[in-house]
Order: C-alpha cells, then sequence, then structure tokens
C-alpha cells in the first residue's frame, strides 16, 4: 500500500495505441494544463484506495502533497517522497532512503503528469462522460512498459483541476485517488523541494 502511495501518486481501455486522440478530450486537458502553468504553486490533501482486481477493499492512506513547476513532496506520516525536479528521494519512514532519477521512475504516473494535463506526447486520450459536475477522460500510455493499463480521470467543470483519478494497474488491482482542499494558489519556498539528509534520521541508510 505504500508504494501505491507514491505511484501517484500514484497515480492511471478503451481505445488502441495508435488511435487518435479525442478532440474534446483534448480541449478539458488543455484547460487543466492552461491553468497548472499559470500556478506559482500547488497543495492538496489525498486519499488513496486499493482495490483489488477482485473487488476486495484493500485499505485506505491519507496524506498531503506539494508542487511547484517540476518540483513536488508528498508526505504520509513518517513516509515521504520528494522529487528536487531532476532526483526523486523516497523516504520509508525508517532508516532507508532510495534515490532514483526522475527519468528511471518515468514509469510510475509522477503528480506533475497526473495533474497537468498535458497528455500528447505519451498517452491515447477520450472523453467517456460529460455529464454531471465533472468530465471523465479515459488515459492509456502509449509505452506498454508503463506500470499502469488505464487511468480514468475526473475534471471538474468549474475548478478546471483534475479531482479523482481510478489508475488500472497490469494485474487489474485499481488505485483510487481523490485530491481535496485543492489550492492552487499557495507559496511554496524553494527550500521545502532541496533535499536535506539531515532533517532525516541519523543511521537513515541512502540507497541509489
Amino acid at each position: 500500500m505504500k508504494k501505491l502511495m507514491f505511484i501517484v501518486a500514484a497515480t492511471i481501455v478503451a481505445f488502441s495505441s495508435t488511435a487518435q486522440n479525442d478532440a474534446a478530450a483534448k480541449k478539458v486537458l488543455d484547460g487543466v494544463s492552461a491553468k497548472v502553468k499559470a500556478s506559482k504553486g500547488i497543495t492538496a490533501n489525498i486519499t488513496l484506495k486499493s482495490i483489488s482486481a477482485k473487488g476486495k477493499d484493500m485499505g485506505v492512506q491519507s496524506g498531503t502533497m506539494r508542487m511547484k513547476a517540476d518540483k513536488y513532496l508528498l508526505n504520509k506520516g513518517k513516509t515521504e517522497v520528494l522529487c528536487d525536479g531532476k532526483n526523486i528521494y523516497t523516504y520509508d519512514g525508517s532508516k532507508t532512503i532510495t534515490v532514483a532519477t526522475v527519468e528511471e521512475s518515468s514509469a510510475s504516473l509522477s503528480p506533475q503528469k497526473l495533474l497537468s494535463g498535458s497528455y500528447d506526447k505519451d498517452f491515447n486520450y477520450k472523453l467517456v462522460n460529460s455529464k454531471g459536475n465533472s468530465f471523465e477522460i479515459d488515459v492509456k500510455p502509449i509505452d506498454n512498459r508503463k506500470n499502469f493499463v488505464k487511468a480514468t480521470l475526473f475534471i471538474d467543470k468549474v475548478k478546471n483541476m483534475i479531482t479523482k483519478a481510478k489508475v488500472q494497474d497490469k494485474s487489474n488491482n485499481i488505485t483510487e485517488l481523490i485530491i481535496a482542499n485543492l489550492n492552487t494558489s499557495a507559496v511554496l519556498p524553494d527550500k521545502d523541494f532541496q533535499f536535506n539528509k539531515a532533517k532525516y534520521p541519523k543511521d537513515v541508510e541512502l540507497l541509489d
């Protein structure tokens, strides 16, 4: 479950990888992208619910997210994932910090990719429902080496922001991400996204 918390971040198939993207979906996603790009900082509360391929509830986790340009910070209790734009540091809440480059972690759906609305290069997408208060868009990665099969995004029509996502992995397990208390006008200092080993326990091990 801890791993799912940070594929999101953790994070996300109704059409083939060669299909043309849906113009209606692109219009919605472009609106999301424009709002994110105009923001100097984003904060939100996040809730992750894990559901097995057989429909069994596997538990719920809650945490917080901060994002600024290509940097982000995810917290859940003592565990943490920090991206400084180049590297991703994953602290297990105990004695280990795992380091990977952003490129090495490209199989996962990062917070920027999830929230940005910019899916043109890596994904195919289709608007599947426009009723109610949200647009519903199915997103499928073009590269089948990604660690998820499909993400269904729910975009608030008024806020032009993604408020929920359902991510299906290759074993047909589902991770449902709910984004609440979203603030796109947050003032976030750069130091929040700088890795500082001194703030962790003295005996923490750094693994790359």
